[in-house]
């Protein structure tokens, strides 16, 4: 069932009916408008989703409406209707900030495909800025620097899962910034003013794991002249995050599963049995279900931490987030470098959008530092990155020549009006095109 707002703008009284006796059956509350100055009162009283409105009417016609009810508010979505004949308007209209057009006479099923997808992006809209709210409430020292769908579905995950217990299991490559959300959830939820303890399960060694995680007593082995809390004591009411779990020794897997399903322990040398209260949030860059399937890791133990599973998918699967992370990294390292750099040329940006970044967001953050520190003028050159004598070819997912060009072409964009601030006309002068040419490639690849 949909729940949204909906107001229905038709001077035709019968399409006025069908269409809205279909929305109250998806479960929508809908407001019936013969034009759009009904709607306009409305939407001074009322919280709407969605605006469906005909192009073509008497006085007020699409666009004015189209225009007036963004001008109110930016957030309600508009779909137009329009005859075959007059798509151009509605397209039109949609340059103008209309969600989309629906021809007629309507295709009902379509309709609510359209509808669903804006559900779902209000959702996600909602869930972001809960995220941030919360996040604000917190410590949080490094913000989250994304551009991206993939991250903002991953955060959309994050505001939902925060404010629980449940385990969290972030998969990803080295450097993609699996802390970073683990400590995200960590300040957008409940245990925020509590103790996030950080774990790294491959610096331990194996003889020294136990007494590491659960401590021990004065005595308990050479070498323990004091009694010494673990680091599931430490996290107690906070976070236990353990990265690289896959390194975890097997030995010890069993002892860990008994802590996550009985909620106690024991230190080391010890009777008294202590209570675990603490969420734990695991990472890994291996693959877990191979390492089931060999044996190298329990099968319960993985499914105890794989609760809700998290994969964030490497930078060079994620470009959009490449230019706003070099604006961040050049504005962080200028500061804390004293450096008077201020951004980076065209041909330096190129450059690293065509790179791989085989060491992720990581990586790229010292590229920017050694970058900035080397840095002669206000702006970083190809001079200064140390990509041209070991330059990686970025990946392209085409298949035939046209369509890698097109996804090179599509990134060396994205990369120029990134560096311009999104001012086309020097983006098309950095590129050596004109501005026209400028617009028609964006509206092409779907560049906002």
């Amino acid at each position: 069932m949909l729940n949204l707002n909906i107001a229905v703008i038709d001077d035709d009284q019968s399409q006025r009916e069908i269409l809205s006796g279909f929305l109250q059956k998806l479960g929508c509350k809908v407001y019936s408008c013969a034009n759009g100055e009904t709607c306009l009162q409305i939407l001074q009283k009322q919280c709407l989703d969605v605006v469906i409105t005909d192009f073509r009417m008497p006085g007020m016609d699409g666009m004015a409406v189209l225009q007036k009810v963004k001008q109110i508010n930016p957030e309600i979505q508009v779909l137009i209707l329009t005859a075959f004949g007059t798509i151009e308007n509605a397209v039109a209209a949609m340059k103008a900030g209309a969600w989309d057009y629906l021809t007629k006479p309507i295709d009902l099923d379509e309709l609510e495909i359209k509808l669903r997808k804006i559900a779902e992006h209000n959702t996600l809209i909602r869930e972001n800025q809960l995220l941030r709210a919360q996040l604000e409430t917190g410590t949080l020292v490094t913000d989250i620097i994304y551009q991206s769908d993939a991250l903002k579905q991953i955060l959309s995950l994050v505001a939902r899962v925060s404010d629980s217990n449940a385990a969290v299991l972030i998969q990803g490559e080295s450097g993609t910034g699996k802390e970073m959300i683990a400590r995200a959830i960590h300040q957008a939820s409940p245990r925020r003013m509590m103790p996030f303890v950080a774990v790294n399960c491959a610096a331990i060694p194996e003889s020294l794991f136990e007494s590491e995680m659960f401590g021990h007593e004065k005595g308990a082995f050479t070498g323990a002249y004091e009694r010494a809390k673990g680091r599931i004591e430490l996290a107690a009411g906070g976070t236990l995050f353990l990265d690289e779990v896959a390194d975890i020794p097997l030995n010890f897997q069993v002892k860990l599963l008994r802590v996550l399903q009985e909620k106690e322990f024991q230190r080391l040398g010890s009777s008294q049995v202590l209570k675990a209260d603490i969420r734990v949030i695991s990472a890994t860059n291996k693959d877990l279900n191979k390492l089931v399937e060999t044996n190298q890791f329990r099968a319960d133990l993985y499914f105890r931490l794989n609760v809700i599973p998290l994969t964030i998918p490497p930078l060079r699967e994620r470009r959009e987030d490449i230019p706003v992370l070099i604006k961040h990294f050049i504005a962080k390292h200028a500061r804390l470098n004293s450096r008077p750099v201020k951004g980076i040329t065209a041909e330096g940006m190129n450059l690293l959008m065509r790179y791989d970044y085989p060491g992720n967001v990581r990586e790229l953050e010292n590229i920017i530092e050694r970058a900035v520190i080397l840095a002669r003028d206000e702006y970083i050159t190809t001079a200064e990155l140390p990509l041209s004598s070991s330059y990686q070819p970025a990946t392209v997912t085409g298949n035939t020549l046209p369509e890698q060009v097109e996804e090179l072409e599509k990134r060396l964009i994205q990369g120029a009006l990134a560096h311009s601030g999104n001012v086309q006309t020097r983006a098309a002068l950095q590129l050596g095109i004109s501005e026209r040419v400028l617009r028609y490639k964006m509206e092409k690849y779907g560049i906002e």
